[in-house]
């Protein structure tokens, strides 16, 4: 399993980025796949995740900024992320799970300069 991650960058406050993750070796459409972010100095924690049937969740400091979806036909998770601030500088994984066993993608850097 591979995941690629891309579209992080410098942007200023309020701009908007839209990271993409490309998968390969799973079966696409029948994975969860998940966002997930690591600060400087803090630990990795949840942005969001989505179904294979496309419900989403989302943590409460992105929740109506961010945005997950999937395009099943090219094997790709999004995360459109709205209002960027400061704080949501970080590097951003995707993640997925097959049998129990969690893959992640390399990470692609977002930041925020106020």
């Amino acid at each position: 399993v591979q995941l690629q991650a891309s579209g992080g960058g410098l942007v200023q406050a309020e701009e908007s980025l839209r990271l993409s993750c490309k998968a390969s070796g799973i079966t696409f459409r029948v994975h969860s796949l998940g966002w997930y972010r690591q600060a400087p100095g803090k630990q990795r924690e949840l942005v969001a995740t989505i179904t294979s049937v496309g419900r989403t969740n989302y943590a409460d400091p992105v929740d109506g900024r961010f945005t997950i979806s999937r395009d099943n036909a090219r094997n790709t998770v999004y995360l459109q992320m709205n209002s960027l601030k400061p704080e949501d500088t970080a590097v951003y994984y995707c993640q997925t799970q097959r049998s129990g066993v969690e893959f992640w993608g390399r990470g692609t850097l977002v930041t925020v300069s106020s």
